[in-house]
């Protein structure tokens, strides 16, 4: 998908996800549903149909992909181009069978698992479906550019130009916006290090924003693009190579009734060393010389420590002050770098949001964080009641995430405080999962992650395979509490907590019938002005049986006193 921001945020429509399809979850780790049958009857079969030289866009694929998926008789399915990286998580997946390996990158391969005779049908429904164009009924307007450059041309007043393609073609339209004066958001992943290297730094000579790869949220002007909330205007300018990360802290901030300047999504790689902060240090530029910020926050995942230093530097020698919020952990919380500086490190996203509203406010940021800590320390007593109500075989938490940023905030605020956590994006790779369908001990999954997103719509749009996991976990007698987040906004489902909440209440529904209680904690990202409301999501989620906490930080250190980290 190639196009113009100029109103309401795209996504795709969802099928309501029904608990009833959920219930019943095989007694193992996996994601495919348990039935009383025929072992003969129900012997999967798993068949690849390559179709040469044939492209359709992402969402027509998902959405063909979901359809055969909730047919009778369906394991799983997927619909991907032939590259040899959608060929590894097809194999991760356990779908990538011999007809699917000789692919190559411009044919699609059609994936199937199931009963045989479901199979056949699928895999004709499939045929059907492309043939007659199923992303048709999401086209909006009276008037569609077939190319970028179409849209270049026509549109009237538009800025940035929103780039959703499959990684091999997207420098190729990245480069054709940039070099026709637009700002990019480039949501894509797969583009290579030296594509973003020469974008960046092509962007930077021009005066351009070149947000992404693989940014996906970004709020220009008080526009949210890709997925983001509905926020305030205000003093603060969120410059985030993490997507979740821009969307937690700007809407903490608007829960203190501060807006945002800007918020500028860099890309999960803008820090690294190879690309050396480039927009990191462009956008930082023009927040210090625009008259309506204030202040500033930096968000990044694990950034190089060169480039964490060079950051921080910059903002140290800046006009405006500054909180730094990096996934590293090495430094404490709530300090200034020296004295005289403007310069505050947080410890968690949350933090940030809080030390951020203080400076526009006028407070003394330590004040704040004084009264954090205590209402934190408060949660041990609360935890204890749910403590005492665990039996001994319970000794493991298990965090199910759709929100990259989100995961990682979680591991690094559990690390701090002992656990050791299996991950499919772990802090330490001693710790990486080698099975991603079967948990161990202390784990927690980004389901976001390419591995789980394969052929599916991102988890922030379709429940559907986390809420699977999260029964399967409930059928583990080991596990103790399980965490989740849930993200609000444009762009995500219109209304998460009505799939979520009645497969929170069936999974400790299954705990308690063996004679566990099982604690769900949750978070949520999001605001009372996004679509889905957050104080209503909030009551549906509590109604269920949940604990909400504001924060994800706040859920996390809750989560950690349940349970024994040397469990």
């Amino acid at each position: 998908m190639v196009g113009y921001y100029g109103g309401d945020v795209f996504f795709p429509k969802c099928k309501r996800l029904t608990i009833e399809a959920l219930v019943g979850l095989a007694r193992h780790p996996g994601t495919s549903v348990e039935r009383e049958s025929n072992p003969e009857e129900d012997a999967l079969v798993v068949r690849a149909i390559i179709k040469s030289s044939l492209y359709h866009d992402s969402v027509t694929l998902m959405n063909v992909a979901r359809e055969l998926r909730a047919m009778e008789g369906i394991d799983d399915a997927a619909l991907v181009m032939g590259t040899e990286a959608n060929k590894g998580l097809l194999a991760q997946a356990d779908l990538l069978v011999a007809e699917a390996q000789t692919a190559i990158s411009d044919d699609l391969i059609i994936v199937v698992k199931g009963e045989e005779k479901a199979v056949d049908g699928a895999v004709q429904l499939a045929d059907e479906l492309l043939a007659r164009g199923l992303s048709k009924e999401t086209e909006v307007g009276t008037h569609r550019p077939r190319s970028l450059r179409g849209a270049l041309l026509s549109r009237t007043g538009a800025k940035v130009a929103v780039i959703s393609v499959a990684g091999q073609y997207a420098a190729a339209e990245a480069w054709q916006a940039l070099e026709m004066g637009s700002h990019v958001l480039l949501f894509s992943d797969n583009v290579s290090l030296e594509d973003e290297i020469a974008l960046k730094r092509y962007a930077v000579d021009h005066d351009l924003l070149m947000m992404g790869p693989g940014a996906g949220t970004a709020i220009i002007n008080g526009v949210g693009l890709g997925f983001a909330n509905a926020l305030p205007r205000g003093p603060v300018g969120l410059l985030s190579a993490a997507g979740t990360g821009l969307q937690e802290v700007s809407s903490l901030l608007a829960q203190q009734g501060i807006g945002l300047s800007q918020g500028i999504g860099l890309g999960g790689r803008d820090l690294s060393d190879e690309v050396g902060g480039l927009m990191m240090f462009h956008a930082m530029e023009a927040l210090q010389n625009d008259p309506e910020t204030e202040v500033l926050i930096a968000v990044s995942k694990l950034p190089s420590k060169k480039i964490t230093k060079k950051v921080k530097s910059k903002l140290k020698t800046g006009a405006k002050p500054a909180v730094v919020m990096f996934m590293g952990g090495e430094e404490s919380s709530g300090t200034t770098m020296a004295a005289d500086d403007n310069l505050f490190q947080a410890g968690t996203l949350h933090e940030a949001s809080l030390i951020a509203a203080a400076l526009v406010e006028g407070q003394d940021p330590g004040k704040v964080l004084k009264e954090q800590a205590d209402k934190l320390r408060a949660f041990e007593e609360r935890a204890r009641s749910f403590r005492s109500s665990l039996n001994a075989g319970q000794r493991y938490l298990r965090g199910l995430f759709s929100g990259g940023t989100l995961c990682d905030e979680a591991l690094l605020i559990w690390s701090r405080r002992g656990f050791s956590i299996w991950s499919n994006r772990p802090r330490s790779p001693q710790y990486r999962l080698e099975n991603l369908h079967q948990s161990q001990a202390h784990c927690a999954l980004d389901l976001g992650e390419e591995e789980f997103t394969l052929g599916r719509p991102h988890p922030m749009i379709d429940h559907d395979l986390r809420l699977r996991r999260l029964l399967s976990e409930a059928q583990d007698p080991a596990v103790a509490v399980l965490q989740m987040d849930v993200v609000l906004g444009y762009g995500a489902h219109p209304d998460p907590a009505g799939e979520i909440g009645p497969a929170i209440a069936e999974a400790k529904r299954i705990a308690k019938a063996r004679g566990d209680a099982l604690t769900v904690v949750a978070s949520i990202t999001g605001t009372d002005a996004d679509p889905q409301n957050r104080g209503r999501q909030q009551a549906i989620l509590e109604q269920h049986g949940a604990l909400v906490f504001e924060s994800n930080a706040m859920a996390s250190v809750f989560t950690a006193q349940i349970v024994d980290p040397e469990a």
